[in-house]
């Protein structure tokens, strides 16, 4: 779990935006967000950068990181404490397998779509998601 001080950076250094995404970068954002904190990795009560640390971070327009943030807080994942910050929320909503299923499905039919339009092999593109999972799958560890 991330405590203390540089933490929000260290959060904002874990988004990889894909500017070749059909999604939008707000969605990536929010994704990825979500994606943490179901790991365990960003912890309930972690603070996160500010809309301003975050924008200037990822190089994108403040409005764009705003609107991520707003529609976590409306989730429940994130929760603002006047003159304090932004944090993950005491206890954010686990995913509903609904939308579990959704999500998995919604990034699986994204990332079939990248490979077949640089004109990957099913092989090919198997490799690489092993590949991306095994590099994923430390990050899921409590960051002490």
């Amino acid at each position: 779990m991330w405590v203390g001080k540089g933490t929000g950076r260290a959060m904002a250094s874990m988004i990889e935006i894909n500017t070749a995404d059909a999604a939008p970068i707000w969605r990536q954002i929010e994704e990825r967000v979500r994606r943490l904190v179901q790991a365990g990795t960003l912890a309930p009560g972690c603070p996160v950068p500010s809309v301003r640390d975050l924008a200037r971070t990822l190089r994108i327009n403040p409005a764009t990181a705003a609107k991520a943030y707003q529609r976590l807080t409306e989730a429940g994942v994130l929760q603002v404490r006047r003159g304090e910050g932004t944090f993950v929320a005491d206890q954010p909503p686990s995913m509903a397998a609904a939308e579990r299923d959704r999500a998995l499905r919604d990034g699986a039919h994204r990332y079939a779509a990248t490979a077949l339009a640089v004109g990957a092999s099913e092989h090919e593109a198997a490799a690489e998601l092993q590949a991306a999972w095994a590099s994923l799958a430390p990050a899921q560890e409590v960051i002490p």
